[in-house]
C-alpha cells in the first residue's frame, strides 16, 4: 500500500518537533506541500533543506487567533493537524496541588488553540475539492482515562475529542473528515516535563521512571514512536481514510481497552 498526497496541500501545528515533526516528515515523504506553524523552527536545519521545495515554516502562536486569520488568508489547504500542546507543569495529584489559575494557560494553548486554529481555517478548508480533505486533532489518553497527572492537560485532551467528533459532524455534508489520534507514552520533551513535574524520588531517572510505568500502564510495555502517529496521520489523510470521522485512534500499547 503506497500513500499518495501529491499535489495535496497540509497545515501542521506544532510541526516543528515530537509527534509534530513526525507527522510533516510523513505529508512530505507522501508527496504533500506542508506549512508548519511554530514558536519554533525545526529541529534539523538538514531536514528543511531536504524539502525546501514542498516545506514552508511560519512562527505562528495558536493562541493568536487574528495572526491565524491573517496567515489562512488565501492559503490552499487540504489537511490540518493540530499537535500543539502544554502541559501544566505541576505535579497534578491531587488536584488541589494546583491552584485554578495554573489551569489558564494549559486551557488556553492546548484547548483554545485548536479551536482557533480550526476556526481561522474553515474557509480555506471548505474551497475546492472537499471530498479530498481532512482533520487530525491530537488528543492523549489522558483525555480518556481521568489521568490524575496533570487534570487541565487531562481535561483539554478529553474536550479535544468531543470538540473533533462536534467537527466531523458539522464537516460531513462537505465531506471533510474529523479524527483524534490519541498517544499513550511517547518520548518527547512533554513526557519528560511530566517526570520532571511529578517524580517523588530524586535519585530515579527519566529513563528509569519512564521504564517501569510502561511496564505498568501499557501491556504491549514498550514505548509508542512519533513515527506510528505519521503513519497514521497520513492514511487518515489519504483515500483509505474515506469513510473514517469522528473517531478517536489510540496508538497507547494498549493502555486504553473499551469493552
Amino acid at each position: 500500500m503506497k500513500i499518495d498526497l501529491t499535489g495535496h496541500h497540509a497545515v501542521v501545528a506544532g510541526g516543528a518537533q515530537g509527534i509534530g515533526l513526525a507527522i510533516t516528515k510523513a505529508f512530505l515523504e507522501a508527496g504533500a506541500h506542508v506549512l508548519i506553524l511554530d514558536l519554533n523552527k525545526p529541529e534539523s536545519t538538514t531536514f528543511s533543506e531536504q524539502w525546501s521545495n514542498t516545506l514552508t515554516t511560519k512562527e505562528a502562536d495558536i493562541t493568536d487567533y487574528d495572526q491565524l486569520q491573517q496567515i489562512a488568508k488565501d492559503q490552499t489547504v487540504d489537511h490540518i493537524i493540530c499537535a500543539a500542546a502544554i502541559g501544566s507543569g505541576i505535579g497534578g495529584f491531587p488536584f488541589w496541588n494546583l491552584d485554578p489559575s495554573d489551569w489558564n494557560r494549559v486551557i488556553e494553548v492546548s484547548l483554545m488553540g485548536t479551536v482557533n486554529l480550526l476556526h481561522a481555517f474553515v474557509p480555506a478548508l471548505r474551497t475546492g475539492d472537499t471530498q479530498r480533505k481532512s482533520i487530525t486533532l491530537l488528543s492523549s489518553v489522558a483525555g480518556q482515562i481521568g489521568s490524575q497527572t496533570d487534570p487541565p492537560y487531562s481535561a483539554c485532551k478529553a474536550a479535544i475529542i468531543n470538540f473533533a467528533q462536534c467537527a466531523a459532524k458539522d464537516f460531513a455534508p462537505d465531506g471533510i473528515r474529523v479524527n483524534c489520534l490519541s498517544p499513550g507514552m511517547v518520548k518527547t520533551d512533554l513526557n519528560r516535563s511530566v517526570f520532571e513535574a511529578n517524580r517523588e524520588n530524586t535519585e530515579q531517572t527519566y529513563e528509569d521512571w519512564a521504564k517501569a510505568k510502561i511496564e505498568k500502564i501499557a501491556p504491549l510495555g514498550r514505548w509508542q514512536e512519533p513515527e506510528e502517529f505519521g503513519a497514521m496521520a497520513a492514511y487518515l489523510a489519504s483515500e483509505y481514510g474515506k469513510n473514517m470521522t469522528g473517531q478517536t485512534i489510540n496508538i497507547d500499547g494498549g493502555q486504553v481497552m473499551h469493552s
